[in-house]
């Protein structure tokens, strides 16, 4: 877990010697060196910071009454209000671009967070206001503590904050970060860990929820299913298996991004037809019928904190939001066409060729979202495929949070720290 040194009174040293190009008393820790070093690219004055722009309030009621998080905050408030100091401390919940939508804490200390811009409907990313709890947690996909001097505005110098990030359980996706947020006077130490498990309450909700719609919708699909012949399930919304006919069960069915009635090419299935359900859809497999298979891949890896991989044929196309290691995994073998043994990517990922089994196992989960793409032995991308890799226009913004030799490399070296 991202924990702040033990010897934090040697903060401010560290930070004035790392900014100054000099050699600093101690170390940051390497998430806190890396937040630096990609602040510093973007440009931000660490006196003055940058300026904080507010979204609109109407903005901010649509971007609330819009977001999954909205759900959450019965579970995020009870499992924080009791345990954290409510005098010092705010509660934050940001949604995953860092825009600030729920904020909780006493007259005295919204006042002190306001003059630095901490407030509803700003935007708190590294790129806005540099090094912070709740920019790292959406670079790094991780919780995160950001403490007093490690700050890289010095007018934040005073505050601490503890950040964790939460997903949504239907597909791995980064829905926000929770926060909380005080004096650095007020800084302990086990606040990280309870902010962590808070998330993981609010996560656990939202599965918990997701299965109860899924069984919803088995109970509708179900006697339908049993009407339909050849092959054939019910889906949800986001390809979550109901029920199923004629065919071994399925986990999950990637299903296109934007999803209608028709005739579709589904990359673990083949040529399909969809018809729409109450909050899901009927998914038919075409029997005999092989389809024309996919003829393109564009992995698009130019954006900071999002990454996909589209998939394009004639029978249309889908989009697929990849987590950072399968990101990882997909730069590797797009800059390999000719596949990668198992060992080789354990040290392209790694820097280790014996840790196979966790490149077998990752290998495994995206290649059940993109079989009929990846092949194996080596691992590689399907023969005949025009794979395009969509880069950042900066060498060094490439997957920042990737710690993977590979990486690291093609940014052009080491992160600070």
């Amino acid at each position: 877990m991202n924990r702040i040194p033990i010897d934090a009174a040697l903060l401010p040293a560290v930070h004035e010697a790392a900014l100054a190009g000099a050699r600093p008393p101690a170390p940051p820790r390497p998430q806190i060196g890396a937040s630096w070093q990609r602040t510093r690219r973007h440009g931000l004055d660490p006196d003055a910071g940058g300026a904080v722009p507010l979204l609109p309030p109407d903005e901010v009621t649509h971007l609330r009454e819009t977001s999954r998080l909205g759900e959450l905050l019965p579970q995020l408030r009870g499992g924080l209000r009791e345990a954290v100091d409510a005098v010092r401390h705010l509660i934050v919940v940001a949604d995953d671009e860092g825009r600030l939508l729920w904020r909780e804490g006493t007259a005295a200390v919204r006042r002190s967070a306001d003059r630095l811009g901490f407030q509803v409907g700003a935007t708190w990313t590294e790129e806005q206001v540099g090094t912070n709890g709740i920019g790292l947690a959406l670079v790094e996909r991780v919780p995160a503590q950001v403490h007093s001097a490690e700050h890289y505005i010095r007018t934040h110098h005073s505050w601490t904050c503890a950040a964790a990030p939460l997903h949504d359980p239907r597909d791995g996706r980064l829905l926000g970060v929770v926060n909380v947020s005080g004096p650095a006077q007020a800084f302990n130490p086990a606040t990280l860990a309870l902010v962590t498990a808070v998330a993981k309450v609010g996560e656990a909700e939202l599965r918990a929820r997701h299965w109860e719609s899924v069984d919803r919708l088995r109970a509708v699909a179900a006697p339908m299913l049993a009407r339909v012949g050849g092959r054939a399930l019910a889906v949800d919304r986001d390809g979550w298996t109901a029920a199923v006919t004629g065919m071994a069960p399925v986990g999950r069915v990637v299903l296109p991004r934007s999803v209608e009635p028709g005739r579709v090419w589904l990359p673990s299935l083949g040529p399909c037809r969809l018809e729409p359900l109450p909050d899901g859809w009927l998914v038919r497999v075409d029997e005999g019928d092989d389809g024309a298979p996919p003829s393109r891949v564009r992995l698009d890896l130019r954006q900071p904190h999002a990454w996909t991989v589209t998939v394009s044929g004639e029978a249309g196309h889908w989009s697929h939001e990849l987590s950072p290691r399968h990101a990882e995994l997909l730069y590797v073998l797009a800059r390999h066409r000719e596949g990668r043994t198992a060992a080789q990517l354990a040290e392209d990922l790694f820097g280790d060729a014996s840790r196979t089994v966790t490149v077998r196992a990752e290998m495994s989960r995206i290649r059940r979202t993109l079989a009929g793409v990846l092949r194996h032995r080596p691992y590689r991308f399907a023969d005949g495929l025009d794979v395009e890799l969509l880069l950042p226009p900066r060498a060094e913004e490439l997957l920042p949070s990737s710690r993977a030799p590979v990486v690291v490399a093609a940014r052009g070296g080491p992160p600070a720290g």
